[in-house]
This record gives C-alpha cells, sequence and structure tokens, in this order.
C-alpha cells in the first residue's frame, strides 16, 4: 500500500507510546485518522499533538475498551459513517500481566486475553468485512510482540495472550491470501520501548483483579522485568516509522531490534532439534539497546543478568 495521503487509518490503544507514535506518523503521511483509547486524558493530548502535525487529514477520536466487542463494533460503525471507509487498521491496544504459569489466578490470563488477543478478533470482525468490501488496498497491523515470538519466564500471562495474537494475525493473513483479498497484515513485533506498558495495571477492571493467589514474589520479578525493558527501550517512533515502512512495502512481520532475527534463528533450530529454547548466557551481542534487553535471572529479584531478549 504505497499511497498513504487521503487515506483512512484508525488506531486503538493512541493515547500513549506507540499507539500515539503511530497516529503522528499516519497524520504526517496525511491520513485522516479514528483514535481510540480506555483513557480520555492521553487520548486528548494524543488528538492535540495529531492535529499540529496533520497534513490536511480529519482526526476523530472515541473512547473504545478493545475487550468489548459492542464497543469496537461501534467504533467502526462511527469510523465508516464519518470517515467513509478504513485503510489502515492498527489494533495497537495492549496491556501487561507478568507472572510464573502456576501462581497466576484466571483473571491474570482474562485480561491480557480480553486486550491482547480479544482486541485485535474484535477488530478483525468489526472492520475486516467492510473493509474487503471497498475492494481497494488497505492494510491490518497488529501490535503482537518480541514477547509472541520468544517465551520469556516470569511473562507467563503476557507471552500467551502475545502468541495467540501472532498466531492470529498470521492467520488472518493467510486467509486474506487464500480469498484473493487485496488487504494485507503486518505483524509488529517489538521488544523494549519506552512506553506505558509496566503502568498499564492502572486501566485493569475491577472484575478481573484476582483475590487471595499464592505469591511467591514472582510478581516482583516481572514488575522489574517489564520496568527495565521499559526504561531501557528504544523510542516508540522508531516503532512507528518501522510500521509505516512496512505498511508501504507489505511486510509481515516486522522486528524492532537487530539482534531478534538471530535470536528467532536461534530458537527455530532449538525447537526443530527438540529442545527448548533458552535466553542465558546471550552475552554483550544480544544485550542493551543495539540487541535486545537484560531480564533478570530466577531468585534475582531484578538484580541478576542472566536472561536477555
Amino acid at each position: 500500500m504505497r499511497e498513504l495521503s487521503g487515506k483512512v487509518a484508525v488506531v486503538t490503544g493512541a493515547g500513549g507510546g506507540i499507539g500515539r507514535a503511530l497516529a503522528l506518523g499516519l497524520a504526517a503521511e496525511g491520513m485522516s485518522l479514528m483514535l481510540a483509547d480506555v483513557e480520555p486524558g492521553d487520548l486528548a493530548d494524543t488528538a492535540s499533538l495529531v492535529e499540529a502535525v496533520a497534513d490536511g487529514g480529519k482526526v476523530l477520536t472515541e473512547i473504545t475498551d478493545v475487550s468489548d466487542p459492542v464497543a469496537v463494533e461501534h467504533l467502526a460503525d462511527r469510523t465508516f459513517g464519518e470517515l467513509g471507509a478504513v485503510h489502515v487498521l492498527c489494533n495497537n491496544a495492549g496491556v501487561f500481566q507478568g507472572g510464573r504459569m502456576w501462581t497466576r489466578e484466571p483473571e491474570d490470563f482474562a485480561w491480557p486475553l480480553g486486550v491482547n488477543l480479544w482486541g485485535i478478533l474484535h477488530g478483525v470482525r468489526a472492520f475486516v468485512p467492510r473493509m474487503i468490501d471497498q475492494d481497494t488496498e488497505g492494510h491490518i497491523l497488529n501490535t503482537v510482540s518480541a514477547a509472541g515470538l520468544f517465551a520469556i519466564p516470569y511473562l507467563g500471562p503476557y507471552s500467551v495472550s502475545k502468541y495467540a495474537a501472532f498466531a492470529a494475525s498470521q492467520s488472518l493473513a493467510q486467509d486474506l491470501a487464500a480469498a484473493g483479498s487485496r488487504l494485507r497484515v503486518t505483524a509488529l513485533c517489538p521488544g523494549g520501548v519506552r512506553t506505558g506498558l509496566n503502568r498499564s495495571g492502572r486501566h485493569r477492571p475491577e472484575n478481573l483483579v484476582a483475590a487471595g493467589r499464592a505469591e511467591d514474589g514472582d510478581e516482583e520479578v516481572s514488575a522489574a522485568i517489564i520496568d527495565g525493558l521499559v526504561e531501557e527501550g528504544i523510542d516508540p517512533s522508531e516503532v512507528a516509522r518501522a510500521a509505516v515502512a512496512a505498511i508501504r512495502e507489505e511486510r509481515f512481520l516486522v522486528l524492532t531490534h537487530p539482534g531478534y532475527a538471530e535470536i528467532l534463528r536461534e530458537q527455530t533450530e532449538a525447537l526443530i532439534a527438540g529442545a527448548l529454547p533458552s535466553f542465558s548466557g546471550r552475552g554483550d551481542r544480544a544485550g542493551g539497546r543495539d540487541g535486545g534487553e537484560v531480564l533478570p535471572g530466577p531468585g534475582e529479584r531484578g538484580g541478576g543478568r542472566s536472561f536477555r531478549l
């Protein structure tokens, strides 16, 4: 999809981080935008920033919980009704929940699955049929995560939701190709990025707050991991530039850090050999901002450096 100017894009999770950067990048390309988020104040701030750089496009906003299919359907109805079409759909909203697989309660999985997976599924169901009917070029960009390719200790609920998001993206791309559609798909898999992902718990619904779960310190370790990834991460604008380039180049997979391609290759080779992929002993080759982010090792409560992504 080479020509973006004059077209329409939808961005969920637009209140900050990657979503805000995507909105700014697409607005600078001359696109009209529907921006969605659960936080009214953050969404209004993004809209003000976007309007300042918009190159002739309209900017609309809608408070939307992407885990709610009715809310996403309303978002689609309003977008098509007021902007007339959708050419780029960015299913970007995401939340973080870490912890070990055997200590987390059902709510700890339900919350990230509701946003990170069902947010994409609801977006696909509400927008894609109408985008297909337009019979124009179009693109669906799903913000997955490197955690959707590499399962990391202490990030179980988050990784489960992101692996599923990656599978949803690949399945969607395959289905569209088999149907002869002009729509294309990108699975955006960033690593550490300076966003508010480590503060996403403030948006957690009360009915999905786990009660009485057994704590063994894993919450503290997972918090240290995500804090480190955010603090040492790349700027969201770098991710947005890669995303816009992927839309133009019709690229399916986008990795944001140079070392990730090699890690993915090593992971694949380990799986083919029937082995469990490991992140230990990565050394400086994959550490830091050149190739990845440092993760604390087991029992180190955020102070160790044995796992790297």
